[in-house]
């Protein structure tokens, strides 16, 4: 399953480990990036479950540094909806081979760019508090989470709209994150997305997610977070296009 001594898959999963850690120290939408790198070089369904626990070991660093910050009640009411949404992509992806997870990740890449990308242009950083906004967000972002690790963007409109300070808003998604991602792993389990190769796998590359997390650490106090972003998302688009065509 894994061709372990080929070069491109350890630069490929090398990086997305590293972005992975970035983007939960402190420059989040570096994660995109990582899903289609890791679909490019593994099968899509083994290349979601191999990225789920390095994100969980991300998760587990966000933690350490903003977990104080958290709003346990606007992650209780998202859950229910994102269980919802979590179901129905565990369903697909038992229904669906890997020939047609690969596109779906891909499109799914792109949506959550462009998402992201009208959100910052129309200056979404407040919504209306009503009940479907909540039922919607969490029902996307379930879904986006269980069929590609790609709910990012989702998670970043639902939490401007609640009004959090920026170290709240840091510390709820860090929290979201990780029960959700912890939640996932049965399921992956369950489909064969996470398998004994993919474990070891994941072990030799997790050196990089805290290199990432430390370096990411250091770099969003010296460089403009948003442009980069962008280089990132541009890329990510990029990688993402190549899984569709």
């Amino acid at each position: 399953m894994f061709p372990w001594t080929d070069y491109r898959l350890w630069l490929a999963a090398g990086a997305a480990a590293f972005l992975t850690g970035a983007a939960k120290s402190g420059i989040p939408g570096l994660g995109i990036l990582s899903v289609p790198l890791m679909a490019l070089v593994l099968p899509a369904k083994i290349s979601v479950g191999t990225l789920l626990p390095l994100l969980i070991a991300a998760d587990l660093i966000a933690l350490r540094l903003h977990h104080q910050h958290a709003r346990g009640r606007q992650i209780a009411a998202l859950m229910p909806w994102v269980a919802v949404g979590m179901y129905a992509a565990y369903l697909a992806l038992g229904r669906l081979d890997d020939a047609t997870v690969k596109p779906l990740l891909g499109a799914l890449v792109l949506g959550m760019i462009l998402l992201e990308g009208v959100r910052r242009q129309m200056a979404w950083d407040r919504l209306p508090h009503h009940p479907a906004f909540v039922a919607a967000t969490g029902v996307l972002g379930g879904f986006a989470t269980t069929m590609g690790n790609a709910a990012g963007p989702i998670m970043n409109i639902y939490l401007l709209a609640r009004g959090l300070t920026k170290e709240a808003f840091v510390g709820t998604a860090a929290w979201y994150f990780f029960i959700v991602n912890v939640v996932k792993v049965p399921l992956f389990v369950h489909r064969k997305m996470i398998t004994r190769e993919s474990v070891l796998f994941d072990l030799a590359l997790l050196p990089l997610v805290g290199v990432g997390a430390w370096l990411g650490y250091g770099f969003v106090s010296r460089v403009s977070p948003r442009g980069f972003q962008w280089v990132v998302f541009g890329l990510a688009a990029l990688a993402a296009m190549k899984l569709i065509w």
